[in-house]
């Protein structure tokens, strides 16, 4: 007896160990609260459909197509690019670290990290703008349009990136130019009103709307406001900012009040309609969406609680799924990839809304390391190498194929701290010092 108790404790003993020395797992009290909450901070908006919450395991002889892997050389929008959707990037996959920078800010970082010609581009909570040139292992460019008696004040920048040219809307209601190349600021103008979405460039005109949610269309060469269109304002703010996708000349616009707007290039309507679930004017019932995703035909909206795959042309419902996505989608081939806030990997189908699949993040992460299921925190998920990428706040990387099984899981040789991008096989990120960080 006493031998079969000490091997049942030597077992357990080495169970724990392992689950200890892998790391990845987190305790409750340690998840990202402000993340868990973002879902939490408004009114549920009078639905009693119950959230997708049910796990579907993939079918045994499931295989899932996707676009074509891509070899990217720059990184220009907070979204990548007009449509906000991510490519299947191209890496090496070796996870080495190839370059580490000095500390390019001593203040916080935006968590959004742009890349052009070599030239990695950040910027600070303080309004600095800094402009790091990889091949020379330098800051070239640092510029802070902030007069002293406003440094002190938080700045949320939003920038969008176009032929050395960064272009900054901010929360004083300023838009500004500058040519990181010649270091000249080309114009500033002070509209008097917080922005409040990302930015987009249609031909030669800048979009983007402000704190009561109208939207302004600016001459790009000269910041001249060109005009507007007001839509319905909300009283109290959540985390949600507008949101503006671009695709063939035509404007996609979601407000803070759950309004979505199809708009041409000539700056007319073409369609509008309301996601929210109660129109009531109680400024407690907030909206909450992630930034819209388009892809070719589709119009791709996750809110909370339902997601919503609409006709880019018409605007038509063709799906509306009770489910709510922690993360901005990712569409590729004829499938919808999004993790749960209960941390369930979703596979949907693109044309009918259907789930494929829906696996439990931390119960396959358990089954791959052979231990019991604790938790994660995730901070961002990639398609790579025709792989689903899930980055976790802990620096670790789990890597699933696209039919939801856990391929890989690796610690990252350098912290992260902000989002990673991916440019030219290779992943680029911050870590929690500041420091620009490469690896393949």
């Amino acid at each position: 007896m006493k031998i079969f108790l000490s091997i049942i404790f030597l077992l357990l003993l080495l169970n724990c160990s392992f689950d200890n020395k892998t790391g990845i797992w987190k305790n409750n009290n340690q998840i990202d609260v402000s993340k868990k909450d973002r879902f939490e901070d408004f009114e549920r908006l009078y639905t009693t459909e119950k959230s997708f919450d049910s796990i579907i395991k993939p079918e045994n002889n499931l295989k899932i197509s996707v676009n074509p892997i891509r070899s990217n050389l720059k990184w220009l929008d907070e979204h990548y690019q007009d449509s906000n959707n991510l490519d299947n990037f191209s890496y090496k996959n070796l996870n080495q670290l190839i370059f580490k920078s000095k500390k390019l800010s001593r203040h916080q970082v935006d968590n959004k990290l742009f890349f052009e010609g070599n030239h990695a581009i950040i910027a600070d909570n303080k309004g600095n703008i800094v402009v790091y040139a990889v091949d020379k292992k330098e800051i070239v460019f640092k510029y802070n349009f902030y007069k002293k008696k406003m440094r002190k004040t938080k700045k949320n920048l939003n920038i969008v990136i176009e032929n050395n040219i960064i272009f900054i809307g901010d929360n004083f209601g300023y838009l500004y130019a500058l040519n990181y190349i010649t270091g000249k600021l080309l114009w500033a103008k002070n509209y008097k009103i917080p922005f409040r979405s990302n930015l987009k460039i249609l031909n030669n005109i800048i979009v983007l709307s402000d704190i009561n949610n109208s939207l302004h269309f600016i001459n790009k060469l000269n910041g001249k406001k060109l005009s507007s269109i007001p839509t319905e304002e909300t009283i109290l703010k959540n985390s949600f900012f507008n949101s503006l996708a671009l695709i063939k000349n035509s404007i996609f616009y979601l407000n803070t009040y759950g309004s979505l707007y199809s708009i041409n290039n000539n700056r007319q309507i073409n369609w509008f309609l309301n996601l929210k679930e109660s129109l009531d004017e109680d400024s407690s019932n907030l909206f909450f969406s992630n930034p819209i995703v388009l892809y070719k035909d589709k119009l791709i909206v996750s809110s909370d609680p339902y997601l919503y795959i609409l006709n880019s042309d018409t605007g038509s419902t063709i799906s509306k799924i009770a489910i709510t996505s922690m993360f901005k989608p990712i569409i590729s081939g004829k499938n919808i990839f999004l993790i749960t806030k209960d941390n369930l990997l979703v596979c949907l189908n693109l044309n009918t809304g259907s789930v494929i699949y829906s696996v439990e993040v931390n119960q396959e992460i358990a089954n791959y390391l052979k231990t019991k299921k604790k938790f994660i925190d995730i901070k961002s998920i990639a398609l790579i190498n025709s792989n689903l990428f899930l980055f976790l706040n802990n620096s670790f990387l789990v890597q699933f194929s696209l039919e939801g099984k856990v391929e890989n899981i690796e610690k990252l040789p350098a912290k992260l701290g902000s989002l990673p991008i991916f440019i030219d096989d290779s992943i680029i990120y911050l870590n929690n010092r500041n420091k620009l960080i490469i690896i393949n």
